[in-house]
């Protein structure tokens, strides 16, 4: 992925615009996307304002990445993602229980599950479930506030 892209601010949810300067994209562009990608469904407010958070950030990097940097096609790209999504899904359960699977190396994406505030340019795993986003989120929030008391002493 270009390393030019700026740092994702800690935020919970972020502007079409924001989002645009974020990914080095432009708003019609991630529009378009979103008609495409299933995976690209922002949360719609007054007047159909969209309002993306952060994992949906971080999953336009991606798309961007396969399309810009990697050289994939729309359909291409739908594909690999939907590939990554079924190979977290096996790695993370089968038959109810926590697996490892090794995600393919050729694909330029991190399979781990931490996802720093600092880093920005990691790649979050795909297809988590909205109770997998919240504990993340949680873990990370648990994680700036220790970083703080720790500063503090």
């Amino acid at each position: 992925m270009e390393k030019s892209l700026p740092p994702i601010p800690a935020k919970r949810y972020f502007t079409i615009g924001e989002v645009s300067e974020l990914c080095g994209v432009k708003p019609h562009v991630l529009r378009y996307w979103e008609q495409e990608f299933t995976q690209l469904r922002p949360m719609k407010r007054r007047g159909n304002r969209r309002y993306y958070q952060r994992h949906e950030v971080l999953m336009i990097r991606r798309i961007r990445d396969l399309l810009y940097d990697q050289g994939f096609t729309i359909t291409g790209a739908r594909n690999k993602l939907q590939e990554l999504v079924q190979s977290e899904r096996e790695r993370r359960r089968v038959g109810g229980e926590l697996i490892d699977v090794d995600l393919p190396d050729d694909d330029g994406f991190e399979d781990d599950l931490d996802v720093d505030a600092d880093d920005t340019h990691e790649l979050p795993p795909l297809a988590l479930s909205s109770s997998d986003e919240a504990l993340q989120t949680l873990r990370k929030e648990l994680t700036q506030i220790r970083d703080l008391l720790s500063e503090q002493h």
